[in-house]
């Protein structure tokens, strides 16, 4: 049997791997520990276990916190997330499809002009968005959340989308065609059900960059009944002192919900993943 051959550069290569993740599970654990313990004990730090007292007091407080309870942000922030999710997908596939498989006059400057379109840094439309949803009468709303991240997912989706439409093989339009299919019957038959894996994946990730989303969020809502999940957590900490128990159920509560949702798609995420890159 032969025996490995000692390598140097695998040594390096496990304690980069061991240094990157502990450098992501420590801060988790510590909000974990956090978010189970009462405030006395994590005076002097959350990893002195002299005394460990185990209780779920801290997520009943921050779900029905009086200042802003996380519950009503949560029920908030799927108000918003949902139809932001689902919206841009359904525009952005029509249009992934249209830009791969119809000719028109001005196609690749379109294409083009979208891909420029996911430099632009959302603070710089910062003052714009204001202004324009101000004169369309829906700052402040749920509206105006949604409008705001569905016109910015469908530039990405749509990018997505039409990458991973190029790795379906067209001899299945083509027959579908033969057979007397119009386009509308070849896209809802056939496309929409073979970019399963790809759909997936965008309504994975868009569900979560709206659902962490603080900035357009502070841009858009400043009611306290409408403010979003991530607006509350910052209002948990109190004017003279910090719960840290609290804020940290508070994180860890509206931190599962997206991780469900990725775990309920991860059977389709890493197909869909794979396939915008393959080719």
């Amino acid at each position: 049997m032969k025996k490995k051959k000692f390598s140097w550069k695998q040594v390096v290569i496990n304690i980069i791997a061991w240094t990157v993740g502990l450098i992501w599970i420590i801060p988790f654990m510590g909000i974990l520990m956090a978010s189970i313990r009462p405030q006395r004990e994590l005076i002097h730090g959350w990893w002195k276990f002299d005394e460990v007292t185990i209780s779920f007091d801290n997520f009943l407080n921050a779900w029905i916190h009086p200042t802003a309870p996380i519950g009503e942000g949560i029920k908030n922030s799927l108000i918003v997330t949902a139809p932001a999710t689902i919206l841009p997908i359904i525009i952005a596939t029509l249009a992934a499809y249209g830009l791969m498989r119809l000719r028109f006059p001005g196609r690749r400057a379109l294409l083009v002009g979208i891909v420029l379109l996911l430099s632009i840094p959302q603070q710089m439309v910062a003052v714009p968005l204001f202004q324009t949803l101000l004169n369309l009468g829906i700052l402040n709303t749920y509206q105006g959340l949604i409008v705001t991240h569905t016109a910015w997912g469908v530039i990405w989706i749509t990018i997505f989308m039409r990458n991973y439409l190029t790795t379906l093989p067209p001899e299945v339009e083509e027959a579908a065609s033969l057979d007397g299919a119009n386009r509308f019957q070849i896209f809802t038959k056939i496309i929409l059900p073979l970019s399963l894996p790809g759909l997936a994946s965008v309504a994975a990730l868009q569900f979560t960059w709206v659902w962490n989303d603080f900035f357009m969020a502070l841009i858009t809502l400043y009611d306290p009944a409408k403010l979003v999940a991530t607006q509350r957590i910052p209002l948990l900490k109190g004017q003279f002192s910090v719960d840290w128990g609290v804020l940290s159920a508070a994180s860890l509560l509206v931190t599962a919900i997206p991780l469900l949702v990725f775990i309920l798609l991860q059977k389709y995420y890493v197909k869909g993943l794979i396939g915008s890159t393959s080719k």
